[in-house]
């Protein structure tokens, strides 16, 4: 596994809150996260079953705990984790040893191809909720780094219908106002778009699998 670090600024607003929030929440976040970041297997699972990816980007791959299972569904695979948290990124980095995957500490304003080949496959795994502002910006950069014809896999947060639950997680940057999957559907042709419930309907969290056409 090869680390680096872009020079890009934080260019989502909230890069330095979020920044400080991880240097904390990193070093309990595997063991916390499994109890209401759903629907993160089944996301792996239904991209595996649309693309058959040899190029694979993360956006806030955070701790890695995607990264073995992408290895698992595409085992040849290049893949990129991107994030912005140092501290995610060091955990990320103790959990594969594999020289097809690259780390990158950067924001997600911009693409990360660069003029290199773009992706067939790119997953936000609740990151886009946290992305206030700079969500429509992370979206425009994922299809600019798809290859014609690649799949953008999303599982995040939607919306819920008390105010308190709404504000707390506001407290944790996360925003709930159903706002992704319209400007989601609208930017790629919809192969799967559901919403899901979770304890009883506090919240829904979404799933979207789009693919880039022109």
């Amino acid at each position: 596994m090869s680390t680096a670090h872009a020079s890009t600024a934080a260019a989502h607003g909230t890069g330095t809150a979020l920044e400080r929030y991880y240097q904390f929440h990193s070093r309990i976040y595997d063991a916390t996260r499994w109890s209401f970041l759903f629907g993160r297997e089944e996301v792996l699972m239904r991209a595996a079953c649309v693309s058959k990816a040899q190029r694979i980007l993360e956006v806030g791959c955070g701790t890695g705990r995607n990264l073995p299972g992408l290895r698992r569904r595409f085992p040849q695979a290049r893949i990129t984790g991107v994030d912005l948290s140092e501290q995610m990124l060091s955990i990320a980095a103790t959990k594969m040893k594999d020289d097809r995957v690259t780390l990158l500490r950067r924001s997600y304003s911009a693409p990360v191809h660069e003029g290199g080949s773009r992706f067939d496959l790119v997953l936000f795994s609740y990151a886009l909720s946290m992305f206030n502002p700079g969500w429509e910006q992370a979206i425009d950069a994922a299809w600019n780094d798809l290859e014609e014809g690649g799949v953008i896999a999303v599982v995040d947060f939607s919306h819920t219908r008390f105010s308190w639950f709404r504000n707390w997680m506001g407290v944790n940057h996360v925003r709930m106002e159903g706002h992704l999957w319209p400007y989601l559907s609208q930017k790629f042709a919809p192969l799967l778009d559901e919403r899901f419930s979770a304890y009883g309907g506090v919240w829904q969290y979404g799933i979207f699998l789009g693919r880039k056409q022109s």
